[in-house]
């Protein structure tokens, strides 16, 4: 399968999730704000609410998880011991005979999950970390460590050094993995003479495909501008025909900002849902349209606010809002909750948090059917009945973790829009 997203909302037809597992839970209260996360989640409760999440997506899509491809990679010894290689020099690890001499299920769990630290000298005696290599507590949120671009795959440079291993993983797999094929692009390893700049973080919640030409990317607290610079200058060198890069200022607080996604998601070829204190609000951020043509870059100004940039282009979207339209509590309650936080598997149809439930009453005034995803999994509805619909899932646990169904899901290959 070659990688092929073109747009945000076109008809999914491949998508990488991970089901998180018991690296959510190896953490404790003192360090879960060293791995990202303000509350520590209940797996079992988690389980089955993501249960839902991929139930809909195998309705919908090719579903392929991070370890089965992560495990079938590791079975070809040269690949496992250079994977293994960047990895012990990435975290500082010296010991890694355990991990080379695991058989590739298990050492694909262990990248995962965590490797215990033997206290079996005084070093490891007196340290007071449990892991040698550190559970990836948010490989669930499978967004930010790769993104596809057109037909290429943006590695993500993450804002956090807990995070670099999951894009080292999801680096190899679309570098290695027979099943896909496509052109790499690492701003941690840049190439046809592009140089490294160590400020350089980009995360994909961050990075939204408009359309073919049109790129909407955040810049805030894991996306950089020199991120952005990166995006701009494989623009020049790859694309003769015009491009345009949205870039949208995020504040660096709270931490429900993180990415662009939490504020902005698109929804349909004229829909998409905004957080309107961000988004047009009277203190609200920079909205700046770069434009490239012909290697060089042809225009920067700034914009009054997203929606009117995409108009600009050709592209007149509906704003609905998070949270509904009445009350400025209720949409920061919920934005807190990812209630911005969409993920269309087609146009017009789309997957969120049922706990939102202002934004899911905004979304059906807007003519959006409310379809719960245990009745799309057990075959009582068919979202092909329904020109425009929200799929609901459970969230209680899943939303503590600070990411949506957007976050959570990793597409790779979608139809072409018929705009």
């Amino acid at each position: 399968m070659k990688t092929s997203v073109h747009s945000e909302i076109g008809q999914l037809e491949g998508v990488i999730i991970h089901t998180p597992g018991s690296e959510v839970e190896n953490m404790t209260p003192a360090n879960a704000e060293r791995a990202l996360y303000s509350d520590i989640l209940n797996l079992s409760i988690a389980a089955k609410e993501y249960a839902q999440f991929q139930g809909v997506l195998k309705k919908v899509s090719e579903v392929y998880q991070v370890k089965d491809l992560l495990t079938d990679i590791l079975a070809i010894g040269e690949i496992k011991n250079k994977l293994l290689k960047e990895i012990c020099m990435t975290e500082h690890i010296d010991s890694c005979q355990q991990m080379f001499d695991a058989p590739a299920k298990e050492l694909a769990s262990l990248l995962i999950e965590g490797v215990i630290l033997e206290k079996n000298n005084l070093t490891n005696y007196l340290s007071n970390e449990r892991f040698l290599l550190r559970p990836l507590h948010n490989l669930f949120f499978t967004r930010d460590s790769a993104m596809a671009m057109n037909d290429n795959i943006l590695v993500g440079k993450m804002a956090n050094p807990v995070r670099e291993r999951e894009s080292i993983i999801m680096e190899a797999i679309y570098k290695y993995h027979p099943l896909i094929e496509t052109t790499i692009l690492n701003p941690g390893k840049p190439k046809d003479g592009i140089m490294v700049n160590r400020k350089s973080m980009v995360e994909g919640g961050d990075v939204q495909i408009a359309r073919d030409d049109i790129f909407v990317i955040g810049t805030g607290v894991r996306t950089s501008t020199q991120g952005i610079d990166f995006i701009i200058e494989n623009i020049k060198k790859q694309k003769k025909e015009k491009h345009h890069i949205i870039v949208q200022e995020l504040p660096e607080t709270p931490e429900s900002f993180i990415h662009l996604d939490m504020v902005f998601t698109f929804l349909n070829t004229d829909e998409c849902m905004v957080y309107p204190p961000v988004i047009f609000g009277m203190s609200r951020f920079k909205t700046i349209h770069i434009e490239i043509e012909n290697g060089e870059v042809s225009k920067i100004e700034e914009m009054p606010n997203l929606p009117k940039a995409l108009k600009k282009l050709g592209m007149d979207l509906k704003p609905i809002y998070c949270g509904g339209s009445s009350d400025a509590w209720i949409q920061e309650r919920e934005q807190w909750h990812s209630g911005a936080n969409f993920f269309a598997f087609a146009p017009g149809k789309i997957m969120g948090y049922q706990r939102n439930i202002h934004t899911i009453e905004e979304l059906e005034k807007n003519g959006y059917n409310v379809l719960t995803a245990t009745d799309v999994i057990d075959g009582k509805v068919e979202v092909n009945d329904y020109k425009k619909c929200v799929v609901t899932i459970a969230g209680s646990e899943l939303a503590r973790g600070g990411g949506g169904a957007r976050c959570m899901s990793q597409p790779f290959k979608r139809a072409k829009v018929n705009w």
